[in-house]
């Protein structure tokens, strides 16, 4: 995949940089902007990867920190931790939980969480006109970039658990990470333990 092409991801958790609307998926007609349940902001709901059409509540945040900007992963993905890749998407504005925008990897930041790799993707959204001409991560603000690493850094903190944040890298890392997660077999599910799998 060559850098200048664009991914699909699928958002975890609605963007907590302050502004309170949701925006809209990129590919579909705008919809009516609507306050996000001050709620959503502290919990972290990801989308099981066995379809079951359900968002599943995964872990609420154990402190007041908030994601700098849209959290979610790029499907039909899968790495190490049995987890789709995840993915930090820089727009304007925040999405609802569940819905699919077009992305551009801009770089990698390798993490480290409880001695295993977790690490993430940083994009910006291909549709939005403040951030679309962005194609490598060097090109971000230094307080953009230290302002990522510090939540990562700090937001399991108060589960006493440890993370480790190494250097960003640059573009072509981030695609190579994602070639990787895609070439890796994703187990089939039936529907029926996708529901048993969403409820437990």
């Amino acid at each position: 995949m060559a850098p200048s092409q664009e991914v699909t991801a699928a958002t975890k958790e609605p963007s907590t940089n302050g502004n309170g609307t949701n925006g809209t998926n990129g590919t579909a007609a705008a919809a009516p902007k609507t306050k996000t349940p001050a709620l959503n902001e502290r919990i972290l709901s990801s989308i099981t990867r066995r379809s079951t059409g359900l968002i599943k509540v995964d872990r609420v945040l154990y402190s007041s920190v908030v994601y700098p900007h849209n959290y979610g992963f790029i499907p039909r993905t899968l790495c190490d931790d049995d987890d789709p890749i995840d993915v930090l998407v820089i727009m304007q504005e925040p999405v609802v939980p569940g819905c699919f925008l077009r992305a551009k990897a801009i770089g990698l930041m390798p993490m480290i969480d409880q001695g295993e790799a977790d690490d993430k993707i940083i994009a910006v959204c291909a549709d939005d006109p403040e951030y679309r001409h962005f194609n490598d991560i060097k090109e971000l603000p230094p307080h953009r970039l230290a302002e990522i690493r510090r939540f990562f850094e700090d937001y399991k903190k108060n589960e006493n658990k440890e993370v480790a944040v190494n250097d960003f890298l640059p573009s072509e890392d981030a695609y190579e990470a994602i070639q990787h997660s895609m070439s890796v077999p994703i187990p089939r599910f039936s529907i029926l333990d996708s529901c048993r799998n969403a409820i437990n």
